[in-house]
């Protein structure tokens, strides 16, 4: 018999909203995960944006997936760098459009947990080919596992092609949700997981757009004034091999030339382990042109694009003529939005000091990702990053709502933090502390979320292999070593 109350109600089943539902359904907590779309996995598997970049703390519950994915035939792979524009000799011909990133079966799981420490100049290839290596998955594939992940805990609901609508608040706690399948649901606790925090910003929580003004948090790669410009969108598109070679023609209404930009933008072309290619072009769109267009208007545009960048490619590449495009993602890769003003806002200070710099006793997860604007220039002057950060559960928590946390690349973020921290795996991670988080208070019989130890969230996550610290623990790496279990 369907119950409207839980102890857990997650909006948004991206890779925070799946983090976060499996977490709290594992310790018992009886959690309903709603989904707008018929797809669990948001950017990582609707999107495209079916990679998990390399960087530390792709521990817990990645890890867990990954060992899923990876007993199935062809449905993952880890890379390497081959190919860069930056390495390519003129002299040899035009380089290669971007990046060309390529499976490699030498490397295991462990090489992918690590991007910090790379010089400046992207010329430099020794360290990145070393240390540069992430893992490409087959999306539905990866949306499937997800689902049947949250079902074998035997205490999920999951709602997909489900909306949320409304939001009752009373005092500093989250009453109730509306969704638009007519359903109203109660719960103890709530994780907003939505691409635009859409929960945080109708139940009166502080948010933030756009690029902050220098002064605010007296970040040196931040604007001295305030902006609206935005982390850059892309619509990705797969290509798969032909025995038919050639350049595929183009809509008479499309032009062979690059009309957005003063030329083609360059993509990463990450290949899939049956072959195919994953074509990312950075960006195709700009992260504020998507906002005044409309989504549906800038998803159109960005197809035309797309369509345009693939007949240049060919054009240019002829190793190319031997693909077809035979896939374009049904959503955007969007890679910024509205932020939370949260309890603690990650910012460039924290990026820049790491671990051995910060102060704060509350981590969560660790990452290492650069400065990573994609079309939103920080005019940072070195984006990668000397060592790992930290990311506080305080980031997690507005201070407006006791019983309600934000689980993705929305959280308590400056632009610049956000610009590092959004990873997949990031946010995977971030769901996880927010899921373990909500059942431990739950056990607890806490009503805020504030209320629970950060040392008892910390002690949890640890027993569930999520890496909080740097050096890398012999424990952690002889556990991760152990990927065929």
């Amino acid at each position: 018999m369907f119950s409207s109350h839980f102890d857990l109600v997650v909006i948004g089943a991206g890779s925070g909203g799946f983090g976060a539902a499996l977490a709290a359904a594992r310790l018992g907590a009886e959690v309903l995960l709603v989904e707008k779309s018929d797809w669990l996995g948001g950017n990582a598997s609707r999107c495209g944006v079916n990679t998990w970049e390399m960087g530390v703390g792709g521990t817990g519950i990645p890890f867990d997936l990954y060992k899923r994915l990876k007993k199935i035939p062809q449905a993952l792979g880890v890379y390497s760098l081959r190919r860069h524009i930056c390495w390519d000799d003129p002299a040899d011909g035009p380089v290669f459009p971007g990046a060309e990133i390529l499976i490699d079966h030498t490397k295991r799981y462990l090489d992918t947990l690590r991007q910090f420490g790379a010089p400046e100049n992207y010329s430099e290839k020794v360290f990145r080919q070393t240390h540069w290596h992430g893992v490409p998955f087959e999306p539905e594939i990866y949306s499937a596992e997800m689902e049947a992940m949250l079902a074998e805990t035997g205490h999920c609901t999951v709602w997909k092609n489900t909306a949320f609508t409304s939001v009752e608040v009373e005092g500093s706690q989250l009453r109730s949700l509306s969704l638009d399948n007519g359903q109203t649901v109660t719960a103890d606790f709530y994780v907003d997981s939505t691409a635009d925090i859409l929960v945080a910003q109708k139940a009166g929580c502080a948010t933030s757009l756009g690029q902050e003004p220098r002064a605010l948090y007296d970040e040196p790669s931040a604007p001295r004034e305030p902006t609206d410009q935005l982390n850059g969108a892309t619509l990705i598109y797969r290509v798969s091999p032909t025995n038919d070679p050639g350049i595929e023609p183009l809509a008479a209404d499309i032009p062979t030339e690059c009309w957005w930009a003063d030329r083609f933008p360059v993509a990463s072309c990450n290949q899939y382990p049956d072959g195919g290619f994953n074509i990312n072009s950075l960006p195709t769109i700009a992260g504020r042109e998507v906002a005044e267009l409309g989504y549906k208007a800038a998803y159109a545009e960005c197809e035309r694009r797309i369509r345009a960048h693939w007949h240049h490619t060919q054009s240019v590449f002829p190793e190319f003529q031997n693909f077809r495009m035979t896939w374009i993602a049904p959503g955007l890769g969007v890679r910024a939005g509205p932020r939370l003003v949260g309890q603690y806002v990650l910012t460039e200070h924290d990026l820049d000091a790491g671990l051995t710099g910060q102060t704060h006793d509350d981590f969560i997860t660790i990452s290492d990702h650069s400065k990573d604007t994609h079309g939103a220039d920080t005019g940072a002057q070195d984006p990668n990053l000397k060592q790992p950060y930290g990311v506080p559960y305080r980031s997690l928590l507005p201070s407006e709502i006791d019983n309600l946390a934000v689980a993705c690349r929305g959280a308590g973020f400056s632009t610049i933090g956000a610009s590092s921290c959004r990873l997949s795996r990031t946010m995977m991670q971030l769901g996880q502390a927010a899921g373990t988080a909500a059942a431990l208070a739950k056990q607890k019989q806490l009503t805020s979320f504030s209320d629970l130890p950060a040392s008892d969230l910390q002690a949890s996550l640890t027993e569930q292999h999520v890496e909080l610290t740097w050096p890398r623990s012999t424990e952690l790496i002889a556990y991760l070593q152990n990927e065929d279990d």
